[in-house]
């Protein structure tokens, strides 16, 4: 296993990082078969992971709870754990602690070494700051409860900047890969706070598993390249020198292995120019075959309502071209957006489709798009 720096934190964590949001079920998410859970972990520790990143919410609250059993038996000691603090859960200053000391309980530690603000996103940050969670954060860093604090991140990229510059944070966690360069903090982002000194974690790698698993006309091309697409798009990130390490959520020991094995031989400077051709021709086919010919120009802005129409067409292609959890995962995305922002706010007044050189007709397809993530 390879390991990174994260960033002004120092820490060297292991390329691969343990995302446990997706942990092997019984079939609801909140049955989460334990056993299995505990067994697929502790193999990734095994081979190499020493991150292991969780949260509030995940599997219903059950998921810190496995990871913390999957830690007994000196696991603890051998990796670094991460969680997350439910902004939308807290009400008032003392919400912060009666969580956090939740968490230790779920997690059976009595101190975690790192602690992140889960999802931020604008209609929460007044909330943010209202509330103190600096002034909090810094207490208990103080007392001694937990070690490097950052935050996730899921908004556009002009409001991640005014995050990132509103405190000395020491890491955050963003979406990104091949098809998501420019969806949320994106390829702008990554490069932001990698020069901000901030250590740069990648969720969502695969964009929920579903770049492993293209539709036909790319699996296509991934085969007559001889190439898996898993391989490929994780060697892509690690490539970048701004990527501190990459978070999976892996529930199969096998696809531990296989993303072990990734890591084993990726790195700055080891994709080759053939791979960024494979991977170029793999982003143009996917825009091909999205539904709404949007190339992203910009011409159709400012809305005079305030909505962000490039943002909405592109999460209603990704979630028409990706069937499932990756629609559920652009449904998430859609309704992160202010609500001015989103398709539902269209007017329909024609001013943009004056612009479009496309000639999409956007007041027609901006009621379709809220309707698919209403």
């Amino acid at each position: 296993m390879q390991f990174r720096k994260l960033g002004k934190t120092g820490k060297e964590i292991s390329a691969l990082g343990f995302g446990a949001m997706r942990l092997p079920t019984r079939g609801k998410e909140t049955d989460v078969d334990e056993s299995a859970a505990i067994e697929v972990i502790r193999h990734a520790i095994d081979r190499g992971v020493n991150y292991i990143d969780t949260a509030y919410p995940y599997h219903g609250g059950h998921g810190e709870r496995v990871v913390g059993k999957a830690l007994e038996d000196g696991y603890r000691e051998k990796v670094y754990i991460a969680t997350k603090s439910p902004i939308w859960q807290v009400e008032k200053f003392d919400d912060f602690s009666r969580i956090f000391d939740e968490q230790c309980a779920r997690l059976n530690v009595d101190y975690i070494d790192f602690y992140l603000v889960h999802c931020v996103q604008a209609p929460f940050w007044p909330k943010m700051q209202e509330l103190r969670v600096f002034e909090w954060a810094e207490r208990a860093q103080a007392d001694g409860r937990f070690g490097e604090f950052g935050f996730s991140f899921h908004d556009r990229f002009e409001f991640f900047k005014e995050v990132v510059d509103a405190y000395d944070w020491r890491f955050c966690q963003i979406q990104y890969n091949f098809v998501n360069e420019d969806v949320q903090a994106g390829a702008q982002g990554l490069k932001y706070a990698a020069e901000k000194g901030l250590g740069v974690i990648i969720m969502e790698p695969l964009f929920g598993g579903t770049l492993a698993n293209p539709p036909d006309p790319v699996r296509e091309i991934w085969q007559a390249a001889g190439r898996k697409p898993a391989d490929v798009a994780l060697r892509w990130l690690w490539d970048k020198p701004e990527v501190s390490f990459v978070l999976s959520g892996m529930n199969r020991i096998g696809q531990v292995d296989e993303n072990v094995e990734t890591a084993g031989r990726a790195g700055v400077g080891q994709f080759s120019d053939e791979e960024r051709q494979l991977v170029s021709r793999v982003q143009e086919k996917y825009k091909e075959l999205s539904p709404i010919p949007c190339t992203k120009c910009g011409y159709c802005l400012p809305c005079p309502h305030g909505v962000n129409i490039p943002l909405n067409i592109e999460l209603y292609n990704s979630a028409t071209l990706f069937k499932g959890n990756p629609s559920a995962l652009c449904r998430n995305l859609y309704h992160g957006l202010p609500a001015s922002e989103q398709a539902k706010a269209c007017q329909a007044c024609g001013t943009c489709e004056e612009r479009c050189p496309q000639g999409i007709e956007i007041g027609k397809l901006m009621p379709e798009v809220a309707e698919t993530f209403r």
